[in-house]
């Protein structure tokens, strides 16, 4: 028995080791990548010879040029000339390596692909003196800490600060902390930095926050949009969805089609992205006979009231961006599933056509129906 526990004791050690240095050589080896794109398109717009045909639109055109890899679309290109304007430390790192000619053991695995580009990194000396920068580099995180301590994802939400000792306030905290994403943007959102700087008592209120922080740990870190496009893995695997969320999306998908009526599959957890923010629709198909996208969201809990709002937010992106000259409107379909009652609203996104409402009416399922089919399956589900 004793000899068995150190068996499972060393099996867990192997696999959390491993699986975590995994995940830290895919998040360095995609903060890097999205540096060196930075510096590339910031390189280009200064010195580019041909700048002035592509300038302008150059974000635009190089999304058109990459639509077939996940991730380097124009917000991506956008954020990541930010990353590099915002952390030129990583910069006087790069040159320390090439100085050196070593690299740390946490960046080994990147020696060969570092050493092809420094030679071209280095040709704008003037930028990459160390010398140049130093003012820059003044109260600064250094840049092998941002690049394998912080994962790309904490990184787009520091690179919206603009304020250089406040960026670097939450670098540090988040760092000391290993506070998850949803953590970093919680304390951003509350406005740490400002209300330490308020506190008699500075050190005990950070204590205080990092005490009653959960440490993420390795799935978590990995399970982001920006990892995920970078290794070309379905989206769907990203959504964090309860079990029962889950099953009642399996089985709401199978009973839609069933219906028939001209319902035809297009998407499950639709990702879209409004501003700077990615949403994902629980279910969407189209209707050939309607001719319009049908919108399904489904959510766990009580009704409130800016589920509606979002529901019709997704409708006018569709109408704006999706749909095509010859379709109708979108519908929605918000469903509220709870273990006592379900709740089925209809959203008609604009719809002012009364025939066309009445046909949609005839065509979808009905609310009854659909409230019908939630209070089975929950109870079956639940049971």
């Amino acid at each position: 028995m004793k000899d068995f526990k150190k068996l499972i004791l060393n099996i867990h050690n192997i696999h959390v080791f491993l699986q975590s240095s995994a995940v830290n050589a895919v998040n360095q080896a995609l903060t890097l990548r999205n540096w060196l794109i930075g510096f590339y398109i910031v390189e280009y717009e200064q010195n580019g010879k041909d700048r002035a045909e592509y300038g302008k639109k150059l974000l635009h055109n190089l999304a058109l040029e990459f639509k077939d890899i996940k991730g380097l679309d124009e917000r991506s290109f956008r954020n990541f000339r930010l990353f590099y304007s915002k952390y030129p430390q990583i910069g006087a790192y790069l040159n320390e390596i090439s100085i050196r000619g070593s690299v740390t053991t946490e960046l080994d695995t990147y020696k060969g692909i570092l050493g092809s580009l420094l030679p071209q990194l280095k040709e704008n000396q003037k930028w990459w003196s160390l010398t140049s920068i130093s003012k820059k580099l003044k109260n600064r995180v250094n840049g092998e800490l941002i690049i394998t301590k912080l994962s790309y994802t904490h990184i787009e939400q520091l690179i919206r600060i603009n304020d250089n000792l406040k960026r670097t306030f939450y670098e540090i905290e988040c760092i000391k902390g290993t506070w998850s994403v949803r953590q970093l943007k919680r304390q951003i959102n509350s406005q740490l930095f400002e209300r330490s700087g308020l506190s008699r008592n500075p050190e005990k209120l950070i204590e205080l926050i990092q005490n009653n922080i959960q440490p993420q740990k390795a799935p978590d870190i990995i399970k982001n949009i920006y990892t995920f496009e970078f290794l070309d893995l379905p989206f769907k695997e990203i959504v964090e969805e309860s079990d029962l969320e889950t099953a009642l999306l399996d089985n709401l998908q199978q009973f839609i089609l069933e219906l028939g009526h001209g319902f035809c599959f297009e998407a499950r957890q639709k990702r879209i992205l409004i501003g700077e923010k990615y949403y994902f629709i629980d279910l969407v198909f189209y209707h050939r006979i309607l001719k319009c996208h049908v919108l399904l969201d489904l959510k766990i809990g009580a009704f409130e009231h800016g589920d509606i709002g979002q529901l019709n937010t997704y409708l006018n992106y569709f109408k704006s961006e999706i749909q095509e000259d010859s379709d109708n409107f979108p519908v929605g379909i918000l469903l509220v599933a709870e273990k006592d009652h379900a709740l089925v609203e209809y959203a008609t996104a604009g719809m002012d056509n009364n025939l066309f409402i009445q046909q949609y009416m005839l065509k979808l399922p009905s609310v009854k129906k659909l409230r019908s089919y939630l209070e089975k399956e929950l109870k079956i589900l639940i049971s």
